[in-house]
C-alpha cells in the first residue's frame, strides 16, 4: 500500500479537523503531515516539506484555492477539492484534480477519492533498481526498433481517475491556453491541464503531426487535404483544420511517407 503524505487546506477550523478525523477513521493509506488554513500557509509547508497529496478547500480569504495549484504543480503534488460548492466542478476538472469533494463529505466518496489518488501515486511512484534492472532484462530479448519503443497508450486523468486510451483512438489534440482537448474517434473529448508540446513528445511523431501551434492531428483519420484560402485539412469526423504555412512543407513530406507504406 502507498503511503500518501497530505496536507489539509481549510480557513474554517471546523472543517479542517472534521476532515482530519474523517481521514484517521477511514483512510490508513493516508498520513495527515500538515493542516494549514490559508495558501500562503501551504506555500510555505510544501516548501519545506515534501507531501504528494493536498486536500485543498476553493472558497478562502484573500486567496483561493485555485492560486495555490502552480506551487503544487511544480512540486508534482495533486489535489483532492473540499468545498461547500458546486460551481467550481468543471475549473477543477481542467486543473487535473484527482477529485472534487462537496462539504459535508461523504465518507465513501472521500475513500474513492483516496483510492484515486493511491492509483496516481503507484502509476506515478519511482522504479526501484531491481525493477529497472528485471525491465531492462526483459527489453534487451526484445526488437529495439523505434515502432517498438513507441508509447501505443497514453494516462490521461479525469475527474473520477485516469483514462487510459490507445493513441490510435485519437483524431486530433486542439491546445486551448495551458489545456489540451483530446478529440477522439468514438466522440468523446476529454480536457487535461497539459501544455501541447508535452501532449506531443508523448506521441509517435510517425503518425501524428503538429499541424498548427495549436493543433495535433492523427494522420489515420486525415480524409482529404485541400487548398482554400490556405491549406486546410478534412478529417474523417468532418472537422475541418488548418495547416500553417510554416508547416505545410512538413506536413506534406510526413504525409506523403505515411500513406506510401
Amino acid at each position: 500500500m502507498t503511503t500518501l503524505k497530505a496536507l489539509i487546506v481549510d480557513d474554517e477550523e471546523y472543517s479542517r479537523k472534521s476532515l482530519y478525523f474523517l481521514i484517521q477513521e477511514n483512510c490508513p493509506e493516508v498520513q495527515v503531515a500538515g493542516i494549514v488554513k490559508s495558501v500562503s500557509e501551504a506555500r510555505q509547508l510544501i516548501s519545506a516539506q515534501v507531501f504528494n497529496l493536498v486536500f485543498l478547500d476553493i472558497a478562502m480569504p484573500k486567496e483561493n484555492g485555485f492560486e495555490l495549484l502552480p506551487a503544487l504543480q511544480e512540486r508534482n503534488i495533486r489535489v483532492i477539492f473540499t468545498t461547500a460548492y458546486d460551481q467550481y466542478a468543471l475549473k477543477a476538472l481542467k486543473a487535473n484534480a484527482i477529485d472534487y469533494l462537496l462539504k459535508p463529505i461523504d465518507i465513501e466518496e472521500l475513500k474513492t477519492a483516496v483510492s484515486k489518488a493511491e492509483a496516481w501515486a503507484n502509476l506515478t511512484s519511482p522504479r526501484t533498481p531491481e525493477s529497472l534492472s528485471s525491465r531492462e532484462s526483459d527489453e534487451s530479448s526484445q526488437p529495439t526498433s523505434s515502432a517498438s519503443r513507441t508509447q501505443k497508450k497514453i494516462t490521461l486523468p479525469n475527474t473520477y481517475g485516469f483514462n487510459v486510451i490507445d493513441t490510435a483512438d485519437i483524431i486530433y489534440v486542439e491546445a486551448d491556453s495551458n489545456y489540451s482537448e483530446f478529440h477522439l474517434q468514438d466522440g468523446e473529448k476529454l480536457v487535461i491541464s497539459k501544455p501541447l508540446k508535452e501532449i506531443e513528445d508523448s506521441l509517435d511523431p510517425q503518425e501524428f503531426l503538429r499541424i498548427h501551434k495549436s493543433v495535433i492531428v492523427n494522420f489515420r483519420y486525415i480524409k482529404s487535404y485541400v487548398n482554400k484560402n490556405g491549406w486546410q485539412i478534412i478529417l474523417s469526423n468532418g472537422v475541418t483544420l488548418p495547416v500553417s504555412r510554416r508547416r505545410a512543407t512538413e506536413f506534406q513530406e510526413k504525409a506523403k511517407n505515411y500513406f506510401n507504406k
